[in-house]
């Protein structure tokens, strides 16, 4: 069963971190490591990929916030809602990729830079951290399946 797409994807190589976290071209997620060259790799393997739906973004462009991809601190967007899952609940993304579901994102106060607004509006929306069950290489538009 096809869920949707990837929209984009993100990775933060850089030392400092900030937000809008960069587009890549290609994630390849490596498992019981992370995504290769990410700033956040072999640190919390249970929130190693930050999994968020294009329905954050509209509910800030409904309330009048405009923020661009990449803001919400994602690696992955993707044109369904994650929040609608289990905890638990198992993606294949592409030929290879597999993540699950492990821990709703908090909201993190530093997205007030953007709107004081953002953090009440996106509290237990902002997205989904997974962890990587099966190394893959992501890429935009590729499909992703429950399984």
């Amino acid at each position: 069963m096809n869920i949707d797409k990837v929209i984009e994807i993100f990775s933060e190589t850089r030392k400092e971190s900030s937000l809008p976290r960069p587009i890549v071209r290609k994630l390849n997620l490596i498992e019981n490591h992370g995504i290769e060259f990410d700033k956040f790799a072999l640190k919390n393997l249970e929130q190693t990929v930050l999994l968020v739906g294009i329905n954050s973004y509209n509910l800030a462009l409904e309330n009048d916030i405009k923020i661009e991809f990449g803001t919400l601190g994602e690696n992955i967007l993707v044109s369904f809602d994650p929040h609608k899952y289990d905890i638990g609940t198992k993606f294949k993304i592409g030929d290879d990729a597999m993540i699950e579901l492990t821990q709703i994102c908090t909201v993190c106060n530093h997205l007030s830079i953007f709107d004081k607004k953002l953090p009440i509006l996106l509290k237990e929306k902002r997205g989904v951290y997974c962890k990587i069950i099966k190394s893959g290489l992501i890429l935009k538009n590729m499909t992703i399946k429950r399984i």
